[in-house]
């Protein structure tokens, strides 16, 4: 069963420091910060940050707004301060106290309880008119407006319907889709959708049973009351199944099973838009126009090397054809002309090599090339391809960030950057050439390790030469699986002499 568990959707984050911000984010850091979501709708999200930053005035800069930066005048204030935005806590404009009453009433919003706060506002509106004041209650005025205006969008139905789940259930022949609603005092205030694999074995009470429980606990759910499409049997007590004809609880359940049905839509859509040929011919497309190439890259080659400390150094050449590996066209190469650990002279040295017998052979060259590796990786290629060899293939790099993450595509010479988004179809495509180099590179280095160690293993046993050291592997695979082999085993392989002194060398026992 597989559960799409909605990594990429985003929710609002109140952070963990002084004079908290409010934000949408796709990244949860368990820092002490608090999340609310995630939510499925991006619009619904940001029209409710965007209320939030509306009606408060929450700080959006990222400055470290402790007591003794702001007593020191570390800061001044920036525009949001003078388009009245924000109150200016960095230069102690505004009490921290203060400040989190406003961060109290933007949880209570998040939450779905308005009521309280319109109430609020309603009651210092008509205190400051009947002061006179009446400037400052229009601007009270204004956010009342704002706040019924969302409460409006938001309920949808009466405030008797207090903590309830809804969920809503479709399928089609390989997948079932689970939408499920979460309504606090009246209000939605959580949409989310998940993909189960069905398996045969299962029926749709079962996986409609299934998510509930793993949607409950996901969004830390306690309602006492679920609304459903059909009955199942509900393994948690104490909760009531509503299978609704009419009224209120019927709108919450048709919307739920309108959002269901459009998830499900969209994915077929996308299902049918995006099948691998396409996918791939969409994604040389953005590479071509991304890196302005005169040819869509239908043979893209990417070189990475591998060693430890400089020993069994090695280098892997992967190839793309038509945005496919083209595995038989996948070449290793051991480094002969460099001594130690120097990446650059032995990217070279593969380069080199590789497109020399190319253009001997009149082989057609690739429409790109990628290094594993930043500008410097780049130059080399340069210098081999361009001032040795006299001929231009296009050239890119894929740079990493501090984390040791690829976030940047680098082309041209100097080399410009171009950023990635992780979600993009060009990201994950680049992503999987990086991760098929690092696999092959890595295979090959360890490979050519662990024959050497074993090579050398064996060369430290007197009277066994190249033919027995063959049969011997040929046999055991491994000096571990012939160190725990019996003697009599090793006999049938070398005979009794050859098979007594290696057995006497890994178990060290000389009286045999």
């Amino acid at each position: 069963m597989l559960l799409k568990d909605g990594k990429t959707y985003p929710s609002i984050c109140i952070t963990n420091e002084p004079f908290p911000r409010v934000f949408k984010t796709r990244n949860i850091i368990k820092n002490g910060s608090r999340y609310f979501g995630p939510y499925s709708s991006n619009y619904a999200i940001n029209t409710l940050v965007d209320f939030i930053h509306e009606i408060f005035p929450i700080r959006t800069c990222k400055l470290n707004l402790i007591k003794q930066n702001i007593e020191s005048k570390k800061f001044s204030v920036c525009l949001q301060y003078h388009i009245h935005k924000c109150n200016g806590p960095c230069v102690g404009f505004e009490k921290e106290e203060d400040y989190l009453k406003h961060i109290e009433s933007v949880e209570k919003i998040i939450k779905g309880d308005a009521n309280e706060l319109s109430k609020m506002l309603f009651e210092q509106m008509k205190l400051l008119s009947d002061e006179f004041k009446f400037e400052e209650a229009h601007l009270l005025k204004i956010k009342y407006d704002l706040l019924e205006n969302y409460k409006s969008k938001s309920v949808i139905s009466n405030t008797i319907l207090d903590e309830t789940d809804v969920f809503a259930y479709d399928e089609d022949e390989n997948s079932c889709y689970i939408n499920m609603l979460r309504v606090s005092k009246g209000s939605i205030i959580l949409g989310y959708t998940i993909e189960y694999k069905k398996r045969t074995d299962e029926t749709k009470e079962d996986l409609l049973a299934i998510a509930i429980v793993e949607l409950r606990s996901k969004f830390n759910s306690t309602s006492k009351e679920i609304i459903l499409p059909f009955d199942i049997e509900f393994p948690i007590k104490g909760v009531t199944i509503s299978i609704p004809q009419k009224g209120d609880r019927k709108k919450l359940l048709d919307l739920s099973i309108q959002n269901v049905k459009q998830y499900k839509f969209d994915k077929l859509k996308q299902t049918e838009r995006l099948n691998p040929e396409q996918r791939n011919s969409s994604v040389l497309k953005s590479i071509q126009e991304k890196l302005q190439l005169k040819n869509l890259p239908l043979h893209i080659e990417c070189f990475d090397n591998s060693n430890i400390s400089g020993t069994s150094a090695v280098a892997a050449c992967v190839v793309f054809r038509k945005g496919k590996p083209a595995k038989k066209e996948y070449r290793k190469y051991n480094i002969k002309t460099v001594i130690g650990p120097d990446d650059y002279a032995s990217m070279k040295e593969v380069v080199f090599r590789r497109y020399s017998r190319m253009l001997e052979e009149s082989t057609p060259l690739p429409d790109l090339i990628i290094t594993d590796g930043g500008i410097g990786q780049m130059e080399v290629v340069r210098q081999v391809l361009y001032d040795q060899l006299k001929t231009e293939v296009p050239i890119a790099g894929l740079a990493k960030n501090n984390k040791h993450k690829t976030n940047e595509l680098l082309f041209g010479f100097p080399p410009k950057e171009i950023g990635l988004k992780p979600n993009d179809q060009l990201f994950k495509f680049l992503a999987q050439i990086q991760e098929e180099v690092h696999r092959f590179a890595i295979t090959f280095h360890r490979d050519k390790r662990s024959k050497q160690q074993t090579a050398s293993e064996l060369d430290n046993i007197k009277g066994i030469g190249e033919k027995t050291k063959i049969l011997l592997m040929n046999h055991f695979k491994s000096i571990k699986r012939l160190q725990n082999a019996e003697i009599n085993e090793i006999e049938k392989i070398v005979g009794n002499n050859r098979a007594s002194i290696i057995y006497k060398y890994f178990k060290g026992d000389l009286s045999l």
